[in-house]
C-alpha cells in the first residue's frame, strides 16, 4: 500500500490537533493542580504538573504491566479469530496471522488518523488473502458494529449504577439534559434521509459513473455484512466478542494496581473508567490523544481521584499501551507482513 506525501502531511497536521487537545487538557488539569497546591499551601515552584506526571511513572510498578500486556494480546487475538469468523462465508479462510497482524496495524494507522485503520486492515487481507476489498469492508463493519452494540450495554451498564453520580457531575459543569429531545429529533431526520438515499442508489438504474461506483461499494458492503447469518460456531463468535471487551477492561482494572493513588479503587471503578476511556477513543483524535485524558480524568473525578493524579494515570496507561505496545506491534506487522506473504506475492507473480 503506497503512502503519499499528501497521507503523510495530513496524518501529521491531525497528529497535532491531537497534541493541541492534549496541551488544552493539561492546561487544565494545571491549572486545578495549581488550586489545590495554595489550599494545601505548597509554594507554586513546587508545584510544577509535568514533574508530577514523571515523578509518578518512576513510582509505577511495572510488573503490573505484564498482565496489562497479557490483555492486550489476547483481545487481539480474539478479535482476529472473530473477524476470520465473519471472512469465512465468502469462500475463503485468511491465514491467522495476516489477520492478527492486520488488527495490529489498523491500530497503529488509527494513530496517525482516526477509523482510517479499518480500511488499512480490509486493505491488506484483501490483497494478501486475494478477496474483494468492499466485501472484507463489509465483515470489518460488522465486526465494528458487534463491538458498538456490547459497548452501549456497557455504557448503559455505567449509566444505571452510577446514574446520581453522572448526573451530579454533570451539573457540576453547568450541562443540564434540555435541548436532547430536538438533537434526537435532527438525528432522527438525518438517519431517514440517509437510509431513503442509500435506498435509491441501490435501486436506482442510472449509468452515471459515481452512482455506480457507489452502489457497487454499498452492495460489496452488504455482502460482508450478510455474513453474520452464516456464521457457523455462533457461540465462539459471541465467546470472542466478550473475550475482547473483557480484556479490554481488565487492562484498565489491572493499571489501577500499578498506580499508588488508583490501587484502592474496586471493579465498580474500574468498569467506569474503562467506559469514559473508551469514550475518549470514539471521538476522533490521533489515538484518543487529549480525548482519552479527558474522560478518564473525568470518570476517576467520581472516586475522589484529583485531576492531577488522574492526569498522570491517564498518562501511564496511555504511553504503556497506545504507544507502547500499538506503535511497536504496528511497526513490526508492516515489517512481517510482507516478509511472510513474500511466497504468496512471488506465486501470484
Amino acid at each position: 500500500m503506497k503512502i503519499s506525501a499528501k497521507k503523510i502531511i495530513q496524518a501529521f497536521l491531525f497528529l497535532c490537533v491531537g497534541f493541541v487537545l492534549l496541551y488544552i487538557v493539561y492546561r487544565v488539569n494545571d491549572k486545578n493542580y495549581q488550586a489545590q497546591c495554595a489550599l494545601e499551601g505548597i509554594p507554586p515552584a513546587d508545584c510544577d504538573l509535568i514533574q508530577k506526571v514523571l515523578a509518578d511513572f518512576q513510582s509505577v510498578d511495572w510488573w503490573w504491566m505484564v498482565p496489562i500486556f497479557a490483555c492486550f494480546m489476547l483481545s487481539n487475538v480474539s478479535r482476529a479469530i472473530r473477524w476470520r469468523m465473519l471472512i469465512e462465508p465468502l469462500g475463503k479462510k485468511p491465514s491467522l496471522i495476516n489477520m492478527f497482524l492486520s488488527v495490529m496495524l489498523s491500530y497503529f494507522a488509527n494513530m496517525g488518523f482516526p477509523r482510517i485503520g479499518e480500511f488499512v486492515r480490509a486493505g491488506v487481507i484483501a490483497k494478501y488473502d486475494d478477496l474483494p476489498v468492499e466485501k472484507v469492508m463489509g465483515t470489518v463493519i460488522l465486526d465494528r458494529l458487534a463491538d458498538l452494540i456490547i459497548f452501549i450495554i456497557l455504557c448503559g451498564v455505567v449509566a444505571f449504577f452510577q446514574w446520581d453520580n453522572l448526573m451530579s457531575a454533570l451539573e457540576s459543569q453547568g450541562v443540564s439534559s434540555g435541548g436532547w429531545p430536538f438533537k434526537l429529533f435532527i438525528l432522527t431526520v438525518l438517519g431517514v434521509l440517509g437510509v431513503l438515499t442509500l435506498r435509491y442508489i441501490i435501486k436506482s438504474k442510472s449509468k452515471n459513473k459515481l452512482i455506480v461506483k457507489v452502489r457497487s461499494i454499498v452492495l460489496g458492503f452488504w455482502d460482508g455484512i450478510k455474513t453474520i447469518a452464516k456464521i457457523k460456531k455462533v457461540g465462539w463468535f459471541v465467546f470472542h466478542s466478550l473475550m475482547i471487551w473483557v480484556m479490554f477492561f481488565l487492562m484498565t482494572y489491572f493499571g489501577f494496581s500499578a498506580f499508588e493513588q488508583t490501587k484502592h479503587l474496586g471493579m465498580e471503578a474500574g468498569l467506569t473508567v474503562f467506559v469514559f476511556g473508551a469514550l475518549g477513543f470514539v471521538i476522533p483524535s490521533p489515538g484518543g490523544m487529549g480525548t482519552y485524558h479527558f474522560f478518564l480524568g473525568e470518570a476517576l473525578k467520581l472516586y475522589g481521584i484529583s485531576d492531577a493524579d488522574g492526569f498522570s494515570f491517564a498518562n501511564i496507561l496511555f504511553f504503556a499501551v497506545q504507544i507502547g505496545c500499538n506503535a511497536t506491534f504496528g511497526i513490526l506487522a508492516l515489517i512481517l507482513l510482507p516478509i511472510i506473504n513474500k511466497k504468496k506475492d512471488q506465486i501470484g507473480d
